[in-house]
């Protein structure tokens, strides 16, 4: 399935954040941080509302920030990219093992910011497939160069925001477990389990494409 059919689908499921149009580039207030990611979802599961959530985490420094602004960046990115998630993602998210906990949390990275969506379903699905599972600097720089063409905001950042983005990405997909450091770089499918699985196809099988699954198995593979 092409990537332009992924995000029709997710569309038209009427998700609250979708990788549809402009990119959402502001995300570098925070890696992955599936422990974070935790402590928020418990906050809302046990409060219910999005708005007090925010109100508890900030005013008790749930997410131990050093400052007042950093807190309060912080609380935003990891709230903005929770609430793509369905009920059960959340639930799993606030009672799952450290490994269930990145998956999660990864999965709402990827539903909330475009570009490190299709980074993995695109550029490192593709290079899987090819059976070249290197990560080379020269990869990002050329995936980017590309995007600029129909992103232009993407081609207007500065140096520094273009590094700071890079560095957290490639931070996020370690803390996924999609790249394992060595002398290079390397392209790894993580192994989801079972509960995994099941909440994502749930919600749609096509986000199993953040976590490199190929387009045959994603199409196998039905909501319950």
């Amino acid at each position: 399935m092409k990537i332009e059919d992924i995000k029709s689908d997710c569309l038209t499921k009427g998700q609250v954040s979708s990788p549809i149009s402009g990119y959402h580039l502001s995300f570098t207030a925070a890696s992955l941080r599936p422990e974070l990611a935790r402590i928020v979802a418990e906050c809302y599961l046990a409060v219910g509302d999005w708005h007090l959530t925010k109100e508890r985490i900030l005013s008790a420094n749930a997410l131990q920030c050093r400052s007042a602004s950093s807190a309060i960046r912080v609380e935003r990115e990891m709230r903005q990219r929770l609430e793509t998630l369905s009920r059960d993602q959340l639930v799993l998210l606030s009672q799952a093992t450290a490994e269930d906990r990145a998956a999660i949390a990864w999965l709402a990275a990827c539903k909330r910011i475009c570009f490190v969506y299709e980074f993995a379903a695109e550029l490192m699905r593709d290079k899987l497939a090819a059976h070249d599972a290197v990560l080379r600097p020269s990869d990002y720089e050329s995936y980017v160069e590309n995007k600029c063409l129909t992103h232009s905001e993407l081609g207007r950042l500065k140096p520094t925001s273009k590094h700071k983005i890079r560095q957290v990405l490639l931070k996020m997909l370690d803390e996924a477990g999609l790249l394992t450091k060595g002398t290079a770089l390397n392209i790894h499918r993580p192994a989801l389990s079972p509960a995994v699985v099941r909440v994502i196809t749930a919600d749609s099988p096509h986000w199993l494409a953040a976590f490199l699954v190929p387009d045959l198995e994603i199409s196998l593979r039905r909501p319950s």
